[in-house]
């Protein structure tokens, strides 16, 4: 009877594991992302429009002589196409449809690469109540893809982030609704971790252990679930904090690293907690190691809230929400993965197959990423 009871157990990581395995294994840390900033006072509207040039090429095919660059010549034979598009989907409003238009064109460099930056400007129907925005920039193509907003709404601040489920949102003059914004950015840090396939594959490294005890020289089943619960909440919770401390120093401008280090070092964290599986180096205190590359973690979304420039208090607020969003998110992985694990532990099938063919797998994609992002390399299409 116990055996059949396991079964369900047994097709949960038989289907979870390869998901987060080979789900979009070539996959960069940085998702898409669009910076929006928009200042809305009176009937008046001005602001600029970020938008990855490899988002722009994706959705219209910049690259006309084909050979994988993007020059300014062939974005600026495409100025009008690009207005049409980006402006056919964004949508202001204040006491009706507001009138944007594009009214220069220039490039910037973000951590992640080229961005086309639209000058924008245009004029409302009213000059006061609330401004509404619809944003739906990639969502057909790429249903990851976010839209960060600054917005000021006659000297009044405010921050969103924007996706498929929140492509339309109201903003009121004079209040910024603080218990609103913590929510979202909660469920933006919550997301993350979900999106976040080489997160997910570290979390996993250092989980797959944790019902088991290294005993001369074998793994053993742990003889208590609360042994098991004791570890992993003391290694999601160290992930968690060091997280946080340098997303934070990151996002508030104090401490700053390249893209393709801090990228390359997250692929390495993988590398290294899987091998730790094969070869354990490190036992009984997988907390520290936790603690020591969650810090490098940390700078992988910090980029993002910080070229969103949001304002002071705003991205204090917002960072506190995120923070706590990923604590949730590893949760809810942990929620479900722990009792299944140790309800396997004792088997054949969670050693062997689960976990050192896990881990196997897990270091094969993690080094996979790192050589491609070391040396700007594509080895595997998304």
């Amino acid at each position: 009877m116990s055996r059949r009871h396991t079964l369900p157990g047994m097709l949960f990581l038989l289907l979870f594991l390869p998901l987060c395995l080979f789900a979009r294994p070539a996959l960069a840390h940085k998702a898409s992302d669009s910076y929006l900033i928009l200042d809305v006072s009176g009937n008046t509207l001005s602001g600029q429009w970020d938008i990855a040039l490899r988002d722009i090429d994706f959705a219209l095919g910049l690259d006309l002589d084909g050979n994988g660059e993007i020059t300014w010549g062939e974005v600026r034979t495409r100025h009008a196409d690009i207005d049409a598009w980006a402006l056919g989907r964004l949508g202001v409003q204040r006491g009706g449809p507001c009138r944007v238009r594009v009214t220069d064109h220039l490039v910037d460099s973000h951590t992640d690469g080229a961005y086309a930056v639209l000058q924008l400007a245009g004029e409302c129907p009213r000059a006061d109540g609330d401004v509404s925005l619809s944003y739906r920039l990639l969502f057909e193509l790429d249903a990851l893809h976010r839209g960060l907003l600054r917005l000021t709404v006659d000297g009044t601040p405010h921050s969103a982030v924007l996706a498929p489920e929140r492509a339309e949102q109201r903003f009121a003059a004079g209040q910024g609704s603080r218990l609103a914004q913590f929510a979202q950015y909660l469920v933006e840090g919550i997301w993350h971790i979900w999106i976040g396939f080489d997160h997910i594959l570290f979390l996993l490294a250092l989980l797959l252990p944790a019902v088991l005890v290294h005993q001369e020289g074998r793994w053993r089943g742990v003889p208590h679930f609360r042994d098991a619960l004791r570890e992993v909440l003391w290694v999601v919770t160290a992930f968690t904090i060091a997280h946080s401390i340098t997303l934070s120093l990151a996002a508030l401008g104090l401490v700053s690293l390249p893209s393709r280090l801090v990228e390359s070092a997250i692929a390495a964290s993988v590398v290294l907690a899987a091998a730790n599986n094969l070869k354990p180096l490190v036992e009984g205190r997988r907390w520290l190691v936790a603690f020591a590359f969650g810090l490098i973690h940390g700078f992988g979304f910090a980029s993002v809230l910080a070229e969103l420039g949001l304002p002071q208090q705003a991205l204090v607020l917002s960072l506190l929400g995120f923070n706590v969003g990923v604590e949730v998110g590893q949760l809810a992985i942990v929620a479900v993965f722990l009792p299944l694990a140790f309800a396997l532990r004792n088997t054949a099938f969670y050693r062997r197959g689960v976990f050192v063919g896990g881990s196997l797998a897990t270091l094969t994609i993690a080094l996979v990423w790192l050589i491609e992002r070391a040396f700007d390399l594509k080895l595997i299409a998304s």
